[in-house]
């Protein structure tokens, strides 16, 4: 069982990738592939971190989900300024889930920061998440405040996790820090209302 890392995230976009496309074009390919799917989803990313992003994409979209990205919205102001924040502010009460790519960039963001405020005012608790990316050499000290999140955890193979044996897939492990100790696929919660 593990965290997701940065080359497994990668992977899952290369994995369905049409390599002579750019990836801002990619990017908008699983936009409009996605339009009709369920769930949706507001993924809140640093920005200059595109190749996460990509991954993080592909992997939502396997599991069928339709992804908001801020910059590939186009009624979103061209220069950053205050409409930008009410922008990103109706876009995240109007999707139903809110996912922070939790990499080492985005914890350190003010707007990451920001927006998982304001996710968690929005979706606290059953609707929010963290999808956590880690670097072989990272790890999340000082960032102790995710711990109040369900976070997406995959398990690679059948084994015993969280008081139960669980089978290989991905799923959402809600916070212990609240006495809380569920944990569901992710299929099921992104079906969850």
């Amino acid at each position: 069982m593990s965290l997701i890392n940065v080359s497994q995230l990668r992977g899952y976009r290369k994995s369905t990738k049409s390599y002579n496309l750019s990836l801002n074009e990619s990017l908008r390919n699983f936009k409009n592939e996605s339009k009709f799917l369920k769930t949706k989803i507001f993924l809140s990313h640093k920005h200059d971190e595109l190749e996460n992003l990509e991954g993080a994409v592909s992997f939502l979209n396997n599991h069928g989900v339709q992804v908001y990205v801020d910059w590939l919205d186009e009624g979103m102001p061209k220069t950053t300024s205050g409409n930008t924040a009410v922008r990103i502010k109706e876009k995240i009460k109007e999707n139903e889930k809110f996912l922070l790519l939790a990499t080492e960039g985005a914890i350190n963001s003010k707007w990451c920061n920001w927006e998982l405020g304001l996710g968690d005012a929005a979706k606290y608790i059953n609707n929010i998440a963290i999808l956590p990316v880690k670097n072989d050499s990272s790890d999340f000290s000082g960032s102790e405040y995710l711990e109040i999140y369900p976070y997406i955890y995959e398990i690679e193979y059948y084994q015993y996790f969280n008081g139960n044996y669980r089978d290989k897939g991905v799923y959402v492990v809600f916070p212990t820090v609240n006495g809380n100790n569920k944990v569901m696929s992710l299929k099921d919660w992104l079906q969850s209302k």
